[in-house]
């Protein structure tokens, strides 16, 4: 198997433009390098030297280990990079130190960040998602990217911009609001609100139908602009297959219900087509040349986003920790682009570690962490809208907690740069077969 400098699969019928793309060859999606190589992203997240200080102090363990161990920065990225190519990974992901790519005899490519939505968010400290229908967050958007994009733009090892990490789309982890409440309740006179408002408005012939579905304390369209706060009548399941199905059943039992869950799927459908417009055409007015690769979702979205981001992304980026990515890889196809996990993981209990705060799940062993990483990798190739995976992340989590409070066996190496055999070892082996195992997806449904 011939490979490019990128490490991609040399394809006599495809040719190279100097930059990475998106092609589909019978029926199968993949990223093309920019020599022409069938390539396969396969990465690993938060690749740096300073990785994860310790709570919201300046101690940062693993850059003191490896000070004492490598002597300068520069030593330990070319040892750094030189180690994922040996590993063979070809792509530093998010929150990486992007000189690493470049810092030894392998290209690695980079996907950084623009944070445009969350930049925004927290310049209005009082919204959870940024309100799209602000004159100002156009405006503020397109100097973000103008920013974080326009000096990558003739940059051949940048695989693409992701836009966000982790939006609140709809009920998570972190709550139960929907999209549509949450606007809702923004200050008066915010665009959000108004536009939340003029929504329900046009949708209810009068005030009373729509407080028969809400149940709001307001007596008129005027009075519920003053609310502070609205309370949903309904709490819903947050989106996937199982729940899904739930949530159907509930709706076909109380029409009221099925109202509700109507007004919150048509406002966060107007609110992702927006998003996706304004922030894909912000980076590619900064960057024409480079891909945009999503906003990362946290926990797959309602299907009205999917499809959003599907009318204007190149590629739909996605998190998706569980054992079995394969139904969350088919929500997110029916947008019939192709798809890159921009997070996965497992951890291990038997690494020292307390592993009592973060996400995914928890194995016995290194062992079967190294075996859930195979049995994960080769079922997302198997679909063949994937065209790539980014393990979380590169060095352990402090025992004491990073700034969140995250304390996990995350690592492919532990928090003094010591190797993770077993789990590099199966990871080798995987990444090296991943273009072979992929060719052989059945056709995407395009």
């Amino acid at each position: 198997m011939r490979r490019t400098r990128w490490g991609g699969v040399v394809d006599d019928g495809l040719e190279g433009n100097g930059f990475f793309r998106v092609a589909e060859r019978n029926g199968v999606f993949w990223f093309i390098d920019p020599d022409g190589g069938r390539f396969i992203s396969k990465g690993i997240n938060t690749v740096r030297f300073d990785q994860d200080h310790i709570g919201r102090s300046e101690r940062v363990p693993y850059a003191e280990a490896c000070q004492a161990k490598y002597g300068s920065l520069q030593t330990w990225r070319r040892t750094t990079s030189d180690r994922l190519a040996s590993w063979q990974f070809n792509t530093i992901g998010c929150w990486s130190d992007e000189a690493v790519a470049s810092s030894a005899s392998q290209l690695l490519a980079s996907t950084p960040t623009a944070a445009l939505g969350a930049s925004f968010r927290l310049h209005r400290r009082d919204q959870i998602f940024p309100d799209v229908f602000d004159p100002e967050f156009s405006a503020h958007i397109r100097a973000s990217a103008d920013l974080r994009c326009r000096h990558r733009r003739n940059d051949p090892g940048l695989l693409g911009t992701f836009i966000d990490n982790e939006l609140y789309w709809s009920p998570d982890w972190r709550g139960t609001d929907e999209l549509l409440t949450l606007f809702l309740n923004l200050p008066a006179r915010r665009p959000g609100k108004v536009a939340a408002l003029s929504g329900l408005q046009s949708h209810y012939r009068d005030f009373a139908q729509f407080n028969a579905v809400w149940r709001t304390q307001a007596r008129s369209w005027e009075e519920l602009g003053r609310i502070e706060h609205v309370v949903p009548p309904f709490v819903r399941l947050r989106p996937g297959v199982l729940n899904d199905a739930l949530e159907t059943k509930a709706n076909l039992a109380d029409p009221v219900r099925e109202a509700f869950s109507a007004d919150c799927d048509a406002f966060v459908a107007v609110v992702a087509d927006k998003y996706f417009e304004l922030c894909v055409s912000a980076i590619k007015a900064a960057d024409p040349n480079h891909l945009v690769l999503g906003s990362r979702f946290g926990y797959q979205p309602p299907a009205s986003v999917i499809a959003a981001s599907g009318r204007h992304l190149d590629v739909i980026s996605f998190n998706c920790y569980e054992f079995d990515p394969g139904p969350v890889i088919d929500a997110y196809a029916a947008a019939s682009k192709p798809c890159l996990i921009s997070e996965f993981s497992f951890r291990g209990d038997d690494a020292g570690l307390p592993n009592s705060k973060g996400a995914g799940p928890r194995v016995a062993t290194q062992a079967e962490r190294a075996r859930a990483f195979e049995g994960y990798v080769v079922t997302a190739l198997g679909k063949p809208n994937v065209v790539g995976y980014h393990w979380f992340e590169h060095a352990d989590q402090p025992a004491e907690g990073r700034f969140d409070g995250e304390d996990s066996n995350f690592g492919t190496v532990t928090i003094d740069d010591e190797v993770y055999g077993e789990l590099t070892r199966t990871m080798t082996r995987v990444n090296a077969a991943a273009e072979r195992i992929h060719l052989a997806a059945g056709p995407a449904a395009i």
